[in-house]
């Protein structure tokens, strides 16, 4: 590890960055878990009723862990204002970070599909817009939002691929697309068993109305899922993609079409992707001339922040300032925010990097 002198430390503070990857259910910090727990009468399913207990918690032995933690943390979600909340709290973070822009993950069907929440969409929408521009106001944040299919909700009783929950989750995007603010359709879930061609039918229809294709690749199944993303789903970024390591022509596709890959470095090493820093391959893909971004997928429940994830660049990949720059100003040219607001966006971090270099 290297020891960061305070010019660079303070250099990846300050420095404006935008995140691609992150879930608005897994971005909830523990008070706020304990507040909504609170409001509901739900505390009685958490583990603790302090945060420490609760960041204790969050000590994922494997995927499925962590997706049964997601569900019990989702549930408390009940309200447009518990949205709102949460989303604000974004944009209170993004501000602390230097986080100018992101692109929030949401599940919408899980919360008004599958739990019985009394819940609607219109419900569940009003409360993220209410939040965002809020956040907006008070913080001068841009947010915009990618809704997701949950692949494990797409099994039938008898087994059999269910297609209602993905076309259920386009209906939604396509509406939040219509309003302004949905620019995103996405694939979540655990990829093992659900492999990305059964969702083509719906990626089809989200690419024809405008939506990015950024669906979850690479991260628990193999290069397979990132060429079925590729091919199949017609991919514009894709979230994870790590695993392309295992697969030179995947490496050298990826390389050609400069497809995006939203790498989580600390959820990578939580959730066993990798199992160690030295074992990531986040240098050799950027060595190689992929074209990465960095994320915290779901930052309280690794315990990490996007400054703690350009930190780690840093301290154990060896990036300099103007290597951590290249890489931050990737994840803004490859924002689905709208041309006017990304070309402002980016002309705010050029001026920025130059004169701070």
């Amino acid at each position: 590890m290297t020891q960061l002198s305070d010019k660079l430390t303070n250099f990846i503070q300050q420095m404006p960055k935008a995140e691609l990857h992150i879930h608005l259910e897994g971005s909830i910090q523990p008070k706020t878990v304990l507040e909504l727990a609170r409001r509901h009468n739900k505390l009685h399913t958490l583990p603790s009723d302090n945060e420490d207990g609760l960041r204790q918690w969050f000590t994922f032995v494997d995927f499925p862990h962590f997706v049964d933690i997601y569900l019990i943390i989702q549930d408390l979600i009940r309200t447009a204002d518990d949205f709102a909340l949460i989303v604000y709290e974004n944009g209170a973070d993004m501000a602390a970070q230097n986080i100018r822009y992101r692109e929030i993950t949401v599940t919408p069907y899980t919360h008004t599909d599958i739990q019985d929440k009394g819940l609607n969409f219109a419900e569940l929408f009003s409360g993220l817009e209410n939040g965002r521009a809020q956040a907006k106001k008070d913080f001068g944040v841009e947010m915009r939002w990618v809704f997701d299919i949950a692949r494990n909700l797409t099994d039938k009783p008898d087994g059999s691929y269910d297609p209602t929950p993905a076309e259920k989750t386009l209906a939604y995007a396509l509406e939040g697309k219509a309003k302004g603010s949905v620019v995103g359709f996405g694939l979540g879930g655990y990829e093992v068993g659900y492999p990305p061609e059964l969702f083509t039918h719906a990626f089809e229809k989200a690419k024809v109305a405008g939506l990015l294709s950024v669906p979850h690749a690479g991260e628990h199944a193999g290069p397979a899922s990132i060429w079925g993303s590729i091919r199949a789903l017609q991919a514009d970024r894709l979230g994870h993609g790590v695993r392309a390591i295992e697969d030179p022509a995947l490496l050298a596709t990826l390389k050609v079409q400069q497809i995006p890959l939203e790498v989580n470095i600390t959820s990578n090493l939580c959730l066993k992707v990798f199992p160690s820093l030295a074992t990531h391959p986040v240098r050799q893909l950027d060595d190689r001339g992929l074209f990465i971004t960095i994320n915290t997928d779901d930052p309280p429940l690794f315990n990490a922040t996007l400054v703690q994830e350009y930190t780690l660049l840093a301290q154990e990949f060896g990036y300099d300032a103007k290597g951590l720059a290249r890489i931050a100003r990737n994840a803004f040219v490859a924002a689905g925010v709208e041309p006017n607001v990304k070309e402002r966006l980016l002309k705010e971090f050029d001026a920025w990097v130059r004169k701070n270099r």
